[in-house]
């Protein structure tokens, strides 16, 4: 009887780590507004947890596919391109998605993206957590950047 208390003593359910999801707080998402073909979403991601969160991907039904972007310079002028390994988002720390930086590119618009509508996009995290975007469509003239289709394929 006593071996069986101290095994049930010592036999317990493993403690799971929080999804990296729940850290993450998203302020001021917005997205330009577009009529076909392409535009992008911004806004401002918080990390409350003590490690780095790495969004690998990001949905909309507002587009066939979202890509994450950033833009570099190349030979003098600024280049939009897919960007490696993702976007990172440090501890206790807030990261900026802004035009002419890194945003979400969505790719292959499904309709129109009037200014003054939202939009729901999910973006996904390394640990395969995801969180939901709510992102305003807004009017704005867009920075000067080239796009780099396939830099990274």
């Amino acid at each position: 009887m006593i071996t069986a208390v101290i095994l049930t003593g010592c036999s317990s359910t493993p403690v799971r780590p929080a999804p990296e999801a729940d850290a993450i707080v998203v302020q001021d998402a917005w997205v330009k507004a577009a009529d076909h073909g392409m535009t992008a979403a911004f806004g401002r991601l918080s990390n409350s947890s003590a490690a780095d969160v790495r969004i690998i991907s990001a949905t909309t039904t507002a587009s066939n596919r979202v890509e994450l972007h950033e833009v570099v310079p190349v030979g003098g002028t600024m280049t939009m391109r897919p960007k490696d390994g993702g976007i990172v988002v440090p501890a206790h720390a807030e990261v900026e998605l802004t035009p002419g930086g890194d945003h979400l590119m969505l790719m292959e618009l499904t309709g129109p993206l009037v200014a003054g509508t939202d939009i729901e996009m999910v973006a996904t995290l390394e640990d395969g957590s995801t969180f939901p975007i709510a992102a305003q469509v807004r009017d704005f003239s867009g920075a000067d950047e080239h796009y780099q289709p396939g830099a990274h394929d």
